[in-house]
């Protein structure tokens, strides 16, 4: 395969399987698991999505445009502070809100999730960097298993592709993007279980 063509792949794959959009999935997916009718289903995903997706999506958006961030997934390991200091107070805001709300336990256990896996990562980003794309791959594969079994670990082959696509564009080395993808399924298998919601 010709270096350009992998390259277009990579990108391609890295596009598609970016943290926003795995992330919108893996809402939507949650909410309408977690209820027993769609108009709920809906109103827990826009709840979802304005305590977490909107302001860092937005947030970063401003930060390129000003010069502050080189693009919307930055790999400079430095420009990420930033954004781990916004997902945080967007995650301990929604691990207030969702429990007063009284939201589906399902819920507030992904938002947990987010934030422990936030915390560690911005921990490690202090010295070392891990692949955000590896790691919310993961997180999605886990939560897919957990909520549809042996239908849901068919996701397991996005692993190696975002895996590859990291790798290939250098971005990553394959230590970054095991060890992101490791971490984020440890944790989140962890916090579903603490909150009784692994089988």
């Amino acid at each position: 395969m010709q270096i350009v063509t992998r390259k277009r792949i990579a990108n391609l794959i890295s596009n598609i399987l970016n943290p926003f959009l795995v992330s919108l999935v893996l809402i939507l997916s949650l909410s309408f698991e977690s209820t027993s009718s769609l108009t709920d289903g809906i109103k827990w995903s826009l709840i979802l999505i304005a305590l977490s997706i909107l302001p860092v999506f937005l947030s970063i958006v401003y930060l390129v445009r000003s010069g502050r961030l080189e693009g919307l997934f930055t790999t400079v390991r430095g420009q990420r502070t930033k954004i781990y200091l916004l997902a945080s107070i967007c995650a301990v805001i929604g691990c207030v809100i969702l429990p007063y709300l009284k939201a589906p336990l399902t819920l507030v256990a992904a938002f947990v999730a987010g934030l422990s896996a936030i915390l560690v990562f911005m921990c490690i980003n202090l010295w070392w960097k891990v692949s955000l794309h590896a790691a919310f791959v993961a997180a999605f594969v886990i939560v897919f298993v957990i909520l549809y079994g042996f239908m849901g670990a068919i996701s397991v082959v996005l692993l190696p592709l975002i895996g590859w696509a990291r790798i290939e564009l250098k971005h990553h080395s394959l230590s970054q993007v095991t060890t992101g993808a490791l971490l984020a399924a440890l944790i989140v298998a962890m916090v579903f279980y603490l909150f009784g919601l692994v089988k």
